[in-house]
């Protein structure tokens, strides 16, 4: 039995033999708290599309677990991913209108400027740290430029996200919940100015994702609360799953030096690698629904309001759907993983990460070419989500 709050030893370091067992022996497994979990790619791709046996409003789940009087409930109720239309329509059609072909064009030059200049720092310092030093500073200051926050202002993001988005595990300590809360309180207030200062001083429609949701919020369709909580989500949703995919991708390549040779050769190879890199190791390893009714997987009947896990890492090496699952094939098609979820709630950004770890890995492996990870590397030690909190090389 595979549970959430009771880990197999090495999970964390690999939790694929673990996926793959849930898959052939127990593609429903049911947890303690009355949850339930589904590992099949075709399972998956069923629950993403029907949404209306399937929610993602998670008001039910989160009231028992943070209180429904905290900043924790509150962002996580608010947020883009955790609910469902009309809220849900209203924020994607901003951001998608945000994330336009031309705009993303109009952002590529940014992109390639920060990541060489990320590129000349490592050169000049030789021992690095990858996480810190590259692949978290990327949608850091990427996500920023898009919400246009001040860079002198940018230093707390990141622990902000990593408290909130950590508060996300199935199993809590009182410390991991007291950041959470305390992120969110800090984060709205930090936003406060952010958001007078932009209403005095409005971005460009085309590029500025913040004018655009403030655009909305005017017209009537967001409230306050909904602004500043999405606002959070943009930053929390782009930062985790592109360090993670960043990370992943420069460890795999080290871990697998014949497909570093493979890429270098063929550097085409880069936009099918992207997806080969997150198939493999899925930045976001779980997701969420809540039945609505009552519902039959696998012969099993699943009551109406259980929560279900959706375990996108086992998904995503499902041998019915992948030829040699776990193997990288930097060339592979068809390859219609779900790292990017799927269905209405496909991931916004997903073009927009896609371009992220295209630009970042590239340039990374033609400055780098022979670089070594070294001892050190940290799991971040996270069950929803797959990265590294540390990851030291030598460049």
């Amino acid at each position: 039995m595979f549970l959430l709050t009771a880990l197999p030893d090495g999970y964390h370091e690999n939790p694929y033999p673990a996926y793959a067992a849930l898959r052939e022996d127990m593609p429903v497994c049911p947890q303690p708290d009355g949850s339930v979990i589904l590992s099949r790619y075709e399972d998956l791709d069923l629950v993403y599309r029907d949404t209306t046996r399937f929610i993602s409003d998670k008001k039910a789940v989160f009231g028992p677990k943070y209180g429904v009087d905290s900043p924790l409930y509150e962002h996580h109720t608010t947020s883009l991913v955790f609910n469902d239309p009309p809220l849900h329509t209203r924020v994607r059609r901003v951001m998608v209108g945000a994330m336009n072909p031309r705009a993303l064009a109009q952002m590529e030059p940014g992109l390639i400027e920060l990541v060489d200049a990320l590129l000349d720092q490592m050169q000049a310092k030789g021992s690095v740290e990858l996480i810190q030093d590259f692949a978290g500073a990327i949608p850091v200051e990427f996500i920023g430029n898009l919400l246009g926050i001040p860079r002198s202002e940018r230093g707390p993001l990141r622990d902000w996200s990593l408290a909130i988005l950590g508060a996300l595990e199935p199993q809590l300590t009182p410390e991991q919940e007291e950041r959470g809360n305390r992120a969110v309180t800090e984060f709205k207030e930090f936003l406060h100015h952010i958001v007078n200062d932009r209403r005095r001083n409005p971005g460009n429609l085309d590029t500025d994702v913040l004018t655009r949701l403030m655009q909305d919020d005017a017209e009537g369709g967001l409230t306050e609360i909904e602004l500043y909580q999405n606002c959070i989500f943009i930053l929390n949703a782009g930062h985790e799953t592109t360090t993670n995919l960043i990370g992943n991708a420069l460890e795999l390549l080290h871990r697998h030096p014949d497909k570093r040779s493979e890429l270098l050769t063929s550097p085409d190879l880069i936009t099918k690698a992207v997806d080969e890199f997150l198939r493999l190791e899925s930045p976001n390893q779980f997701g969420n629904r809540l039945t609505t009714e009552e519902v039959t997987f696998h012969g099993h009947s699943i009551p109406a309001g259980t929560d279900i896990h959706l375990c996108i890492g086992a998904a995503n090496r499902d041998p019915r759907q992948f030829d040699r699952p776990d193997d990288m094939q930097l060339d592979r098609r068809p390859n219609k993983h779900h790292a990017f979820a799927g269905g209405p709630h496909t991931c916004v950004g997903l073009t927009l990460a896609r371009m992220e770890g295209k630009i970042a890995v590239s340039r990374f492996l033609n400055r780098f070419p022979n670089y070594q990870i070294t001892d050190g590397a940290i799991r971040g030690g996270r069950i929803r989500f797959r990265g590294f909190a540390q990851l030291p090389a030598e460049v």
